[in-house]
């Protein structure tokens, strides 16, 4: 089955930058989409990002686009996630999160249909 490690959390003072980043092992058929979920005391669990690793497809949740960039490294499969611009709502546990999909269709936003998710890494912007 597929296992993913996420890293690149820690903190950050308002209008800095975090790179996180999540390897998967497994098979690549059962993690065709690639989603970042964050999830925060009091909130809803969110889906800030995803990608299509075959088709390359994006989605972004409105609280983060223009500011979030998912990403992929083709050869490793490492899949990233660049937060800039960052704000204190920003601050929640990131999880990388994984499921099969179509090749050609964008992937799901709802946080509910990944099945398989890493073990988190915090994030924490501060002054």
């Amino acid at each position: 089955q597929v296992h993913l490690a996420e890293a690149g959390g820690g903190s950050s003072q308002p209008g800095g930058s975090l790179v996180l980043s999540c390897t998967s092992s497994g098979p690549t058929v059962d993690s065709t989409c690639m989603a970042w979920i964050r999830e925060a005391p009091g909130l809803e669990r969110e889906t800030v990002a995803s990608i299509n690793r075959l088709g390359g497809g994006t989605r972004y949740a409105e609280s983060v686009k223009g500011r979030f960039t998912i990403s992929q490294d083709s050869g490793s499969g490492t899949v990233y996630l660049r937060m800039n611009s960052l704000k204190p709502e920003d601050s929640a546990t990131y999880y990388c999160a994984a499921r099969p999909w179509t090749p050609s269709n964008r992937c799901p936003p709802q946080a509910s249909v990944y099945d398989y998710w890493g073990q988190g890494t915090r994030v924490t912007v501060s002054s």
